[in-house]
């Protein structure tokens, strides 16, 4: 039994420890970290740079909306550049009935130098406004009753801190899809309408 208990405890550690240094591996959109508390945050984006494609509701890529975009950092685009991979993915789910977006952050570097035009039609590149954002963190894997749930208690948060919040929402992946859910880092974003000035920690 000690054995048994012994060897799952280093199949976790090594698959946290092997998740850390994937995601360690690739840049990540940076933000200024305005209030900490607990699984909620409230960060200040700065603009950034996504390369943009339509997704299906709730179809987390599912619908070959995040093979379009590989293929489009892999090099289908116009100069065939390939383009380093980011964290996170940014998942709009849209209204009902309509398209939300799946959209990779540009590498500050490329964006520097001019990020290269997508070959494909239903490829673009957009500017992902910056601003204020209400955040939550949670691990598993974003179905949608999870989304919804962490959607839930965001709002919630954004309730109680007397916030004022834009009715559309946002997720973010930031890990492989190999990984295990326990140690997934998913988050909800909701964008703030009463900004506010304060100092914050840079994270990247």
């Amino acid at each position: 039994m000690i054995y048994v208990v012994t060897v799952l405890g280093l199949v976790i550690c090594g698959s946290f420890a092997l998740n850390l240094t994937a995601r360690a591996a690739y840049e990540t959109a940076s933000y200024d970290v305005v209030e900490s508390d607990g699984a909620f945050e409230t960060r200040e984006y700065p603009d950034l740079m996504l390369a943009s494609t339509a997704m299906r509701k709730e179809s987390q890529g599912n619908d070959g909306s995040f093979m379009r975009l590989f293929r489009y950092i892999s090099g289908a685009n116009e100069t065939e550049q390939k383009v380093a991979m980011t964290t996170p993915v940014f998942m709009e789910q849209g209204e009902s009935g309509t398209e939300g977006r799946m959209g990779f952050v540009i590498p500050k570097e490329v964006v520097a130098n001019g990020a290269p035009k997508p070959a494909a039609v239903d490829v673009n590149l957009r500017k992902r406004d910056g601003g204020r954002f209400a955040v939550i963190r949670f691990s598993g894997r974003m179905d949608s009753a999870d989304l919804k749930k962490a959607e839930e208690r965001l709002r919630k948060w954004i309730a109680d801190k007397q916030l004022v919040a834009d009715i559309e929402s946002e997720s973010a992946g930031y890990d492989p899809p190999w990984t295990p859910g326990m140690f997934r880092r998913n988050e909800v974003l909701i964008r703030l309408k009463n900004e506010q000035e304060s100092p914050g920690a840079k994270v990247e």
